[in-house]
């Protein structure tokens, strides 16, 4: 059987199994048949719906292994279903869920179910974000997009000075610490990856701050759950940082949940009410 018929087949019985709120989507309407629609695959997908259309049919082009990652990512596929795929598609699967940005699929089932409540990310254990639910991407800023080395935490905190201003000053050199702390230890987990090892090359040349931290060889560092933020549309936010590992993968969740006492809840609901992230770029 020809490979796009199957690999269209594949696609479709992925989709038929998922439900509106499995992927963070508002359950209410009528459906005409189980599962999602194609439009809403394509929108967690970041394509066209014409192309998935197309692919789910059999006659479109072989997709790249970036649109892979983020049928991937869109289907919820665990790491059995991701790695068919690729082959369906013609492709080696990458090694491992880092190389590609898959994000752990528990990890994923937890971030939708906080889509609407917490702010919450997923990084990957060099601080690649590869994952924000919309209220994360209202706070922040919208990361898991970009290219690399844009969408990783270590590199933006050191040459982009835009990412340090959400932050009040008292608390710059416990996240510059805490960065470098945490690329170490990931780097000590991936001998030999040239990814990394790029990264690495990348930031000791951009950045005097990192060299001076990363020849200070920390690893053990204190850190602060509270956040102070001073976010350029809601204000002041005081907020607790939460982070959740997974055993198989190494990704992290980071949740930011208001800090008890504090008006931090009810700015984050007018930060979702105003529903853009202009503030946040």
């Amino acid at each position: 059987m020809d490979h796009r018929i199957e690999l269209g087949a594949f696609l479709r019985h992925r989709r038929d199994a998922l439900r509106p709120e499995d992927v963070g989507l508002l359950p209410g309407g009528r459906r005409r048949a189980p599962g999602l629609r194609r439009d809403e695959i394509a929108l967690l997908a970041n394509i066209s719906t014409d192309y998935y259309e197309r692919l789910e049919q059999g006659r479109g082009p072989n997709p790249s292994s970036t649109v892979l990652g983020r049928l991937a990512r869109a289907l919820r596929m665990s790491s059995d279903e991701r790695e068919h795929l690729y082959v369906l598609a013609g492709q080696s699967p990458p090694p491992s869920f880092r190389t590609d940005n898959h994000v752990d699929p528990g990890l994923m089932r937890v971030l939708d179910a906080l889509s609407a409540a917490t702010p919450a990310l997923v990084s990957d254990d060099l601080g690649t974000i590869i994952a924000q639910n919309p209220l994360n991407v209202l706070l922040l800023g919208r990361y898991a997009e970009r290219p690399p080395p844009e969408n990783n935490q270590v590199w933006r905190w050191f040459t982009d000075p835009r990412c340090r201003t959400l932050f009040l000053e008292h608390q710059h050199e416990e996240l510059g610490r805490g960065y470098v702390a945490g690329l170490r230890a990931g780097l000590a987990r991936h001998p030999h990856d040239p990814a990394a090892e790029a990264l690495l090359a990348k930031l000791q040349v951009g950045s005097a701050e990192f060299r001076n931290l990363w020849g200070r060889h920390e690893l053990a560092i204190p850190r602060s759950t509270l956040k102070v933020m001073q976010h350029p549309g809601v204000g002041r936010l005081e907020l607790r940082c939460d982070v959740v590992i997974s055993p198989s993968t190494g990704q992290a969740m980071v949740l930011f949940g208001p800090q008890p006492g504090t008006d931090a809840g009810e700015r984050l609901a007018l930060l979702r009410t105003r529903g853009t992230d202009s503030f946040a770029e």
